[in-house]
């Protein structure tokens, strides 16, 4: 993935986090990601896809509280909310997301994900390192 079409976040535990920027750029991000690597957008569209470059039984609790902050503070639930409160965000595996035929650029469907609730003072403290 070009680094000009993606968005790098390094965790505390060094691993990279990389984030699309728009819909080409999602499309890239979940062609590369692996099948046992994490991946996490919003609940709601408008976000990026956010891919943890590390096996998921390497992943440490941590390192998903990371990317999901990642994740929501990039996506249009927080940067177009008037008022800014707690995002949502589904994880879930390289393996179970798919593309349908018909499907818009940047579109995927997913088998199955689990929610993190993102408050909206961890989004603030990422806001204010960056």
């Amino acid at each position: 993935m070009k680094k000009e079409n993606s968005r790098e976040l390094v965790l505390s535990s060094g691993i990279l986090a990389l984030a699309g920027k728009n819909a080409e750029s999602n499309e890239e991000l979940v062609k590369q990601a692996g099948k046992d690597e994490y991946i996490l957008h919003t609940a709601l569209p408008g976000s990026p896809f956010v891919n943890i470059k590390q096996e998921v039984k390497k992943t440490s609790k941590q390192d998903i509280k990371e990317a999901a902050i990642f994740c929501a503070r990039y996506s249009q639930a927080w940067k177009k909310a008037k008022v800014k409160k707690d995002v949502i965000v589904d994880i879930f595996l390289g393996k179970d997301i798919f593309k349908l035929e018909g499907m818009k650029l940047g579109t995927f469907g997913v088998k199955k994900a689990k929610k993190i609730l993102v408050k909206k003072e961890d989004i603030k403290e990422f806001e204010g390192k960056k």
